[in-house]
């Protein structure tokens, strides 16, 4: 009875193999996409962040400041200015009104940011995980073939687990330091982009 279920378990296991290569494959390729996103990122929006805060919050408690143009110029992300101009757009809303709006509008881009990051965060915990898996399940038949003196296939399944491993390892590392990086720029636009919306507010409500 144990070898029958040792059986069906090396038959679920070598079963498996193939498609944990798949998912190991995909996880390397969605890593080297979020790579190609952050460079792309890089240099068509942070590297155009221009935004001074100090002389912004000035320029939107100016007497007269007409706070629609001063955002446009203020150098801060699309994004971000989108939002805050969305807040401007609605002159008769009360204070409790524009308030909500606003705490509406940075929840959504919150959320927004933490959608960005969730897929390398996916991908930094199931690399090593499949890498693992990808090196155990060819360790069962490379044994069997060293019992057998077939050194062919020993080496064939020590360079299965070896080459999954590192696609495992490389993913995560990649999808590791996105999120790292990406994590650092979205908390400073959240802390700019509730600051100025602040500004707005207090702006607004004179």
């Amino acid at each position: 009875m144990t070898e029958g279920l040792a059986g069906a378990l090396r038959a679920i296991a070598g079963a498996l193999l193939a498609p944990v290569m798949v998912i190991l494959l995909l996880l390397l390729a969605a890593a080297v996409f979020l790579l190609g996103s952050l460079l792309v990122e890089f240099f068509t929006e942070r590297r155009r962040l221009r935004a001074r805060l100090p002389e912004l919050a000035d320029a939107l408690r100016r007497e007269n400041a007409d706070i629609p143009a001063v955002l446009r110029d203020s150098g801060l992300l699309r994004r971000q200015r989108n939002a805050l101009l969305e807040v401007t757009a609605h002159p008769t809303l009360t204070p409790a009104m524009r308030e909500a709006l606003a705490v509406r509008l940075i929840r959504r881009e919150r959320e927004h940011y933490e959608g960005a990051v969730r897929l390398s965060d996916g991908i930094a915990k199931l690399g090593p995980m499949f890498g693992l898996l990808g090196t155990l399940i060819p360790l069962g038949p490379g044994i069997i073939a060293l019992g057998r003196g077939d050194t062919y296939t020993l080496s064939l399944s020590l360079l299965t687990a070896f080459d999954t491993t590192i696609a495992g390892l490389i993913a995560a590392a990649l999808a590791f330091v996105i999120s790292m990086i990406r994590k650092r720029w979205y908390a400073g636009y959240m802390a700019t982009l509730e600051m100025i919306m602040e500004c707005v507010l207090a702006v607004s409500d004179d």
